[in-house]
């Protein structure tokens, strides 16, 4: 199992383990994000020295080449000058730093090999981080927009308790206004008909009676004015 593999899995059960246990999603999300992102940071500081490291290594063998170059020079120039023990001196510097620039090539490619893992995993890890940011910013909007959707729910289940009484309320009053309705309606009725006292002593013939001679008072009063008027 590779270093990145091993690390996803862990990520992905402590995530899993908060979630499940999580008062607060968005709060558990963020954390996670940010213990994911301090991850990348540990990678990029070890990956840091890791690179320092091949560095200090290529610094050495281009000394060590250099090096190497200088020997061989002294050797040529101990032979022109016929100083054979000052040549074979030289030479045998020379293979001293040549063995040594091979033992730095070796650990400078296993580095390099390293380091190239390193940046792989790097990037692979942003990759994941970038895709978990998404995830969790939607996972936040659908949190909140099941919370506001609780919240109003009961809210609405509150005011629904609050108003049954209301209701009843109306539903009384509303019955109480038609039955005062009908009984005025009836009441009028009554009255035409005549089946009321209105407080006199007259019957309902007499009653009729006054009203015709009242007419016929009338009529004659207006026959009255329309004769002088005429005059």
């Amino acid at each position: 199992m590779s270093l990145f593999k091993r690390a996803a899995d862990v990520i992905e059960a402590k995530f899993n383990k908060l979630i499940n246990a999580a008062e607060d999603p968005n709060e558990q999300l963020d954390l996670s994000y940010e213990k994911m992102l301090a991850g990348l940071q540990e990678t990029r500081r070890h990956l840091a020295d890791v690179v320092t490291e091949q560095k200090v290594l290529e610094q050495q063998m281009s000394t060590t080449q250099a090096d190497i170059a200088r020997h061989e020079a002294d050797a040529r120039l101990a032979l022109q000058s016929n100083r054979e023990d000052l040549a074979r001196s030289a030479l045998t510097q020379k293979q001293a730093a040549t063995v040594k620039l091979a033992s730095l090539t070796e650990a400078r490619d296993n580095i390099a090999a390293q380091v190239q893992k390193l940046i792989d995993y790097e990037h692979k890890f942003q990759e994941r981080i970038d895709a978990f940011r998404t995830q969790k910013e939607v996972l936040k909007s659908q949190y909140g927009s099941a919370e506001a959707q609780v919240k109003v729910n009961e809210s609405m289940s509150g005011l629904s308790e609050k108003l049954g009484g209301v209701g009843e309320s109306v539903r009384r009053a509303k019955d109480k206004t038609e039955q005062m309705q009908a009984r005025a309606q009836a009441m009028d009725s009554l009255a035409e008909s005549g089946v009321l006292d209105d407080g006199d002593d007259q019957s309902p013939a007499e009653r009729e009676l006054a009203k015709l001679r009242s007419g016929d008072s009338v009529d004659a009063e207006l026959a009255r004015l329309k004769g002088e008027t005429k005059k």
